[in-house]
């Protein structure tokens, strides 16, 4: 409940208020313009539930009406926008970019909190085109955290995987070239415990073989006769060689944990996904699985908010726009202003969808007999999948090889 706050009188009271809210981790600053662009209210809010009502029981009274609009709508501004949600209002989405352009246009060149809040309040009033902030349901909200948590995680293992790379290549370099780490776990398992040609050729072939096998490394030999030939070519030690290996085995352990925690966040993903009620209809489409669709909820949002597949197409930015000047007609780019997240899922779900055979791989063939680089043709699939999945969720229905007759009841 919002705290008692002092009335306004109604004569004295503007029918329109715009709150500019420019989001922080530990505190906001609000701004609110009336009709005329005066600031009426301005302040700092900490990131707290009591302050943040305090500050809407003030701003609430101000107008008969009050438009909200915020910069930031991650995990910084979830407290603020779930309260403002609890209590029937709407906030806008700004974005960062915008923000800065606009900030050019009015005097001065200082960058404060507040006056980023008042460049928020004040290019909302005089736009219409933004769009809205739903706050998500917990049937949304489970996969936005995981595929998050997910994300991270594979940032951290590549990370690992780089340092990896880097000191083994410093102690022994034709065993970094031997296997590819990024999608060989039996060469991380023989690195946590065997990184120098000496401690392997020690080890020889036999007794290789059966430690990586007591670890349950499939293909055992064959990881051990590489290995072997990679420290028969390197006899020399080099500095620093004993303190390089010791990096090179615990880093190696931690991916190898990242791998294992990685797996069990997929677990929970495809649970999460599949509760959701277009879950069937998302994964029957080829080359759209369990963690691509997790992502294309989260990324999508409300689906009812694309009147058309062409929507959705140009919210990924897969819908060229002109940009033509002069004489010059026909200069068509990809946009600006559009959703990484989403397109990342569609190209990557087209391609995918190119492996096996089917209408997708046809279509992907039939760009590429017309001149398309290979991108040019995924990026052309990943737009035709985008009307047929919007399609598909339209009517309900899950995805056939052979679409139904116009005359299907």
């Amino acid at each position: 409940m919002l705290p008692d706050a002092e009335e306004t009188p109604i004569a004295d009271r503007p029918a329109r208020l715009w709150v500019g809210i420019d989001a922080g981790k530990a505190h906001h600053w609000l701004a609110a313009i009336d009709t005329t662009g005066a600031t009426i209210w301005s302040r700092k809010v900490p990131n707290d539930e009591s302050e943040i009502l305090s500050a809407l029981g003030e701003i609430f009274p101000l107008a008969e009406e009050v438009c909200w609009a915020v910069d930031i709508t991650g995990t910084a501004s979830a407290l603020l926008l779930a309260l403002l949600a609890a209590h029937g209002q709407r906030a806008v989405y700004v974005p960062g970019r915008t923000v800065n352009r606009m900030s050019a246009a009015y005097r001065g060149e200082a960058k404060t909190d507040a006056r980023d809040a008042y460049v928020i309040a004040k290019t909302t009033r005089l736009r219409r085109d933004f769009n809205f902030v739903d706050v998500p349901a917990q049937l949304a909200a489970d996969p936005a955290l995981l595929t998050s948590h997910r994300s991270d995680l594979i940032a951290d293992r590549v990370r690992l995987l780089n340092r990896l790379h880097d000191v083994l290549s410093g102690i022994f370099p034709a065993l970094k070239r031997a296997f590819g780490y990024a999608d060989h776990k039996g060469a991380l398992i023989l690195l946590t415990g065997y990184q120098t040609p000496a401690a392997i050729r020690r080890r020889g072939q036999s007794r290789l073989t059966a430690w990586l096998a007591d670890r349950s490394v499939r293909n055992p030999d064959a990881v051990a006769a590489t290995a072997l030939q990679a420290a028969r070519a390197q006899h020399t030690e080099l500095p620093g060689q004993d303190v390089a290996a010791g990096i090179v085995a615990d880093t190696a352990t931690q991916v190898l944990a990242l791998d294992e925690r990685i797996k069990q966040i997929d677990q929970k993903i495809r649970q999460t996904f599949r509760a959701h009620p277009h879950a069937c209809i998302i994964e029957s489409l080829p080359g759209m699985g369990p963690i691509l669709g997790a992502e294309f909820i989260v990324a999508a949002g409300d689906l009812s908010a694309y009147p058309g597949s062409g929507h959705l197409a140009s919210a990924a930015g897969l819908v060229p726009v002109p940009r033509d000047s002069g004489r010059r007609t026909g200069n068509l780019h990809r946009p600006k202003r559009y959703s990484r997240r989403l397109r990342r899922v569609f190209y990557l779900s087209a391609q995918t969808s190119i492996i096996r055979d089917g209408p997708t791989r046809d279509y992907y063939l039939k760009k590429r007999r017309e001149g398309c680089k290979h991108v040019q043709a995924v990026i052309a699939l990943a737009r035709r999948r985008v009307d047929v999945l919007w399609a598909l969720l339209r009517d309900g229905r899950l995805f056939t090889l052979h679409p139904p007759s116009a005359h299907a009841a």
